[in-house]
């Protein structure tokens, strides 16, 4: 069974910056994509970013111009480079990794941005 891990979060201050890794415990095969959702308290947990298979990156709106994600295939990680952060990028942020054949979930690592 593959178990996802995140790690890197935190407490930062408004403008600081975070980065957070999702580690894989074994090789994923046939990868479509990877990527981060984030969950704030009594919100929906809403996508964030992700890379396809193929390098194509997409991200929210909200996001967009101030976080990177990048991915390393040989080692089944990914990471997001959070950048200019604000109090509402507070939430818990999950790692996802789809398969052609199933979707994998971290247990997601806290991002606190306050004073």
């Amino acid at each position: 069974q593959v178990q996802l891990v995140e790690s890197g979060g935190g407490l930062v201050q408004p403008g600081g910056s975070l980065r957070l890794s999702c580690v894989a415990s074994k090789r994923i095969n046939n990868i479509k994509s990877m990527g981060w959702y984030r969950q704030a308290p009594g919100k929906q947990r809403e996508w964030v970013a992700a890379i396809t298979s193929n390098g194509n990156t997409n991200y929210a709106d909200s996001v967009k111009g101030r976080f990177t994600l990048s991915r390393d295939n040989a080692k089944s990680t990914v990471y997001l480079q959070m950048n200019s952060l604000k109090p509402e990028d507070t939430a818990v942020y999950y790692c996802n990794v789809v398969t052609w054949y199933t979707n994998y979930w971290g247990r997601g690592t806290q991002v606190t941005v306050s004073s």
